[in-house]
């Protein structure tokens, strides 16, 4: 994507839609007629835009980026063959044991991930990094629930371009606790257990992609592409281990990784 101009003026307009449909509370729909992004390039300028238009309505800044569609069976159901990403902004994290209130949301799902935290700087590489050569630039792992804003969406009728222009329905992060001494985990294959209201559910973290390191280094790759920042202090959600879950008021989720620690969330009105 380096050095390709696209069509500004349309992607600022994507933007601008895609941001006044959030202010107003509009539901969820796929971008389209002269709005619909023409490839994964020009979905990925529009978000870019979104970004930046949001930075200077709010002044809030990229903490990081989430990975969305880590599983085959929802890149097939969208119709792409890989993950995609989106950015998480600073005025969107909480600490753990946090509480969110569903008023604050068209309709939010919580979703159960090893966030990992960037050590230094991670340059554009000309070798593609891969799960060993991306492992130095981490210096923390992290239980998280990731917030997504779905925004009522009819699942049967949005596609991939649409979702990574509205920023792949990033709407926030709670963190646990940072966990520095890891690298003698397996990231691959820490047990991870949920316990919720209904009862309990156990996965392992390489649920999504085979290991949260690979994801990084995905996400590495495709920034670099892009020629987006991936900074010292960022942190990058991983893919979810688990289903998403849509919670009611009440619901209350213990989310906890063998080694890595846990992490809380109660859900308010």
């Amino acid at each position: 994507m380096a050095g390709t101009c696209g069509n500004a003026e349309k992607e600022q307009a994507v933007a601008r839609h895609l941001l006044a449909e959030h202010a107003a509370g509009t539901p969820y729909t796929t971008l389209t007629g002269t709005l619909a992004p023409a490839d994964m390039e020009e979905a990925y300028r529009a978000q870019q835009a979104f970004v930046a238009q949001r930075r200077e309505a709010t002044g809030a800044g990229v903490a990081g980026y989430k990975i969305a569609l880590t599983s085959k069976a929802m890149q097939d159901f969208v119709g792409v063959g890989h993950p995609l990403l989106g950015a998480i902004f600073d005025d969107t994290l909480h600490e753990a044991p946090a509480e969110i209130s569903l008023g604050a949301f068209q309709r939010v799902g919580v979703e159960f991930e090893l966030a990992l935290r960037l050590g230094r700087d991670v340059p554009a590489a000309a070798d593609p990094y891969g799960a060993e050569t991306i492992m130095p630039f981490v210096d923390a792992v992290i239980p998280a629930f990731e917030l997504v804003e779905d925004r009522n969406a009819v699942y049967e009728n949005f596609d991939a371009l649409s979702l990574v222009a509205d920023n792949a329905w990033s709407a926030g992060v709670v963190l646990g606790a940072p966990v520095m001494d890891w690298r003698g985990l397996d990231l691959s294959s820490l047990p991870a257990r949920l316990e919720e209201n209904a009862g309990t559910e156990s996965a392992t973290t390489g649920a999504a992609l085979g290991n949260p390191l690979t994801a990084l280094a995905w996400a590495a790759n495709e920034l670099g592409r892009q020629d987006r920042p991936l900074l010292a202090g960022m942190i990058v959600m991983t893919g979810s281990t688990m289903k998403t879950r849509f919670p009611a008021a009440g619901e209350r989720y213990l989310y906890e990784i063998e080694g890595a620690g846990a992490v809380r969330l109660s859900i308010l009105p």
